[in-house]
Formats: structure tokens, sequence, C-alpha cells
């Protein structure tokens, strides 16, 4: 039996025509975008996919064409959040797979599209057994896929919705060593500031640029007189910012219309709100980032 030491090449497979193929393809896709952004957090729960959906919206809503990638393969949630017509089926030919489209024009592409309805769960192999690495393959391999398959055409802005954690950086940089950097965004709780004060410097020795920290739900907002009232016990996030070295990018007050079940997105219907306002800074920061790094 011959050792893979003993083939001549690749044994035939032609895995190298395959892979400078895949990349080619990839490349001709990012090309055409001229902004990537990812948006993460290393801590679940503080409203990353609801403050990308609002960013999207914001951006779409100043006229720039916007695209989002659902990264988060597990617990995908922005079709939901933007609205996308899950009944329509995937329009998909030789040159790729027609995105969907959310609010405002925003193209998405998520796991959630894929699935035969919205209640289904990702199950990666029927393997009980398979391995931590191998299922992080196959969810590395999903994501090139949905990068490459996609449709994106021309767009100002592609934002990454990253599932919650630090470790999924690394496939995003590998396939997007472009990146404009990574919004990092936490809550004013301690253990929130904890885990993600471990996130931010995994990516500052990585070499990923950190566009800035958002402070989410720093406060609370009555929806009827617009007055504010502490949500979380916790230190002001600036801190964090400033102890860590990147720029703070603005607070983000919870209101709760922005959890309520609506035709279009908070943002749109609620612009002149201290939140829409909120929202309006935070991208307003983080277009000043992508402008000054570009000088």
């Amino acid at each position: 039996m011959k050792s893979y030491e003993d083939l001549a090449g690749d044994g035939g497979s032609n895995i190298v025509e395959q892979v400078v193929s895949q990349q080619g393809k990839l490349r001709a896709r990012l090309d055409k975008i001229k902004h990537k952004v990812v948006l993460m957090s290393g801590k679940g729960g503080v409203g990353k996919s609801s403050i990308t959906a609002n960013i999207a919206a914001c951006l779409a809503d100043q006229g720039r064409t916007v695209g989002i990638l659902d990264a988060d393969l597990n617990g995908p949630s922005i079709c939901h959040l933007l609205g996308v017509d899950r009944s329509k089926k995937l329009v998909i030919d030789e040159s790729g797979v027609e995105p969907g489209v959310g609010h405002l024009g925003v193209k998405i592409m998520s796991m959630d599209m894929l699935l035969p309805d919205p209640d289904s769960p990702v199950i990666w192999t029927e393997d009980k057994g398979a391995s931590a690495v191998w299922v992080s393959t196959m969810e590395s391999t999903a994501l090139r896929e949905l990068l490459m398959d996609t449709k994106w055409e021309e767009l100002d802005f592609l934002l990454i919705d990253m599932p919650p954690g630090s470790d999924r950086i690394d496939n995003i940089r590998d396939l997007i060593p472009e990146l404009e950097g990574v919004v990092e965004i936490t809550i004013p709780s301690p253990v929130s500031q904890h885990i993600v004060s471990k996130s931010i410097t995994k990516n500052t020795r990585m070499g990923v640029s950190v566009i800035g920290l958002v402070e989410n739900m720093a406060t609370y907002v009555c929806p009827h007189c617009d007055q504010e009232g502490a949500l979380f016990a916790g230190e002001d996030a600036h801190g964090l910012a400033q102890g860590k070295g990147i720029p703070y990018l603005g607070k983000i007050p919870f209101d709760p219309r922005i959890s309520q079940k609506r035709d279009g997105l908070f943002y749109t219907e609620n612009k002149d709100s201290l939140t829409g306002k909120a929202i309006a800074e935070l991208v307003e920061n983080i277009l000043k980032f992508i402008e000054n790094k570009a000088k």
C-alpha cells in the first residue's frame, strides 16, 4: 500500500487546481465590495445581531448598498430581523446564489435560508462522536461557500454578523484578509466586559484592526417620556475602551420597541428617538474610522 509520500503530485485529484479555482471565485466576489466590517462579541446575549441589522438599516437609509453575511451558522437571526421572505425559494444558477433581500434592499445570506423551515436546527453530522475540530472545519467550509457562492455584486458595505465567542474570527480573517476591522459589542455588566476584553486582546495580537467598542443596552429608555435609567449594574465601558487603547464608538440605550415585531426595522421607524440617534452616531464613528484608515 502506498503512503502519501509515495504519490507523485496530488495523486490525480486536481486538488491544487480546485483550491486555486475556489480562491479566484471568492476573490472575484469580494473585489466588488468596498468595505467589509465584522461585528462580534466574546459574550452572547449582548444584542449583536440587532445592532448589526440596525447599522445596515442606517447605512442603507443614507443611500449606501449593504449586504449582511450571517456568520452565526448555528443560531442565525438576521433573516428574521430584516424581514426576509423565507417562502421564496432560493434562485440558484451556474453563476451562484441570489441573496435574500431584506428591508431597504439589504442583501442577506444566512444558513437560515438553507433550512427547510424556521424551526429546523443546524446539524453538522449524525456522528455523535465527531470531534470539535471536525465540526469547526465544516463550519469554516460553510462560511467560505456562503461568501463565495452568493451573488453579492457591487456593495458599499458587507457586514459580517459573528456568533458569540472570539475563536471564529480566525476563519473570517483567512477568508477576508482585507477586513476594515472589527466592531466589538458589550453591555455594561462586568462579566460581559471581562469576556469582551479577551476578544479585544486576541484581535489586537492577531493584527486585526479593532474599529472600536460599542456599549449596547447602556441604559433603559422609557418609550413614552424618553427618560433614561440604569438597566445593568456595571462600569461605563468607556474605561474598558480607554484601557485597551481603542476608540469608544458610543452607547446604545435599550428601547423596548427595538425588540417588538414590526414591518420595518427600529432605526427606520424611530430615527429621532434617543436610541435611533445613538445608532446614527455609531455609524458615523465607524465611517470616520474607515475614512481615517484610508488616509
